[in-house]
């Protein structure tokens, strides 16, 4: 007779994963946790809010080469996640996230090597920003964003201390190395990416050798604005 019924019940549905990057809870009721879990979606909105739109009006090899950089960090990161296996604290279970590791965390790595790679392109003068204020400010833009990326995954008990800052250092030296890697060795590849069929069908380009990127497109549309209204 059980046997019965076991066949008539419904079969168990399969087990559910979610997508790290994208699935935060925070306490009810918290307005710091609230804000913090949006925090934690900095990577998201870099990536599909930054990079994206950043290809499809701008088509910079810079561009191309910062979001690649990103990639294989993120790739590293998987990588030495497996291989590791540390688990998340115990507050993983109310946040349903201990089906996957914590060291190092993934969201700190993320910000921190945007955060070195963005300081880098801006101070060495590869980003096309003037000289000056501006130069500095867009330099220390994503540190207060890395900081605060990097509290909340402990503060939301996503991880420990020690796996944000492992997260943060891994992200440091592979920024930092990639960087090296982009403008010592595939810089002198831009021209021919620039000249290739694929770089001219997409309109792919390099500016970073213009000193003042906004003020050359300035001058150029205002040109060629006037060009057509004489024509």
């Amino acid at each position: 007779m059980s046997e019965a019924f076991e066949e008539m019940a419904p079969p168990m549905p399969p087990a559910l994963k979610a997508i790290t990057l994208t699935h935060v809870r925070y306490r009810r009721g918290d307005p710091l946790g609230l804000f913090l879990a949006w925090v934690s979606l900095v990577p998201v909105f870099i990536s599909f809010g930054g990079f994206v739109s950043h290809f499809l009006f701008r088509r910079e090899i810079q561009g191309l080469c910062f979001t690649l950089g990103l990639l294989i960090s993120q790739f590293l990161n998987e990588l030495v996640k497996s291989s590791v296996q540390q688990s998340r604290p115990e507050t993983c279970a109310l946040l349903e996230a201990c089906d996957s590791h914590g060291w190092p965390s993934s969201h700190s790595q993320y910000t921190f090597f945007f955060a070195i790679y963005l300081t880098l392109l801006s101070l060495k003068g590869s980003s096309g920003v003037p000289q000056g204020t501006s130069r500095f400010f867009l330099a220390a833009l994503p540190w207060p964003l890395a900081v605060l990326t990097m509290y909340s995954r402990v503060y939301l008990g996503y991880h420990t201390v020690a796996q944000v800052f492992a997260g943060a250092t891994l992200g440091l030296v592979l920024g930092a190395g990639w960087y090296w890697v982009v403008h010592t060795i595939l810089v002198e590849y831009f021209p021919a990416i620039e000249e290739s069929a694929i770089g001219k069908w997409l309109y792919i380009k390099d500016t970073s050798h213009i000193p003042n990127v906004l003020k050359f497109e300035y001058d150029n549309a205002r040109a060629a604005r006037k060009k057509v209204a004489t024509d």
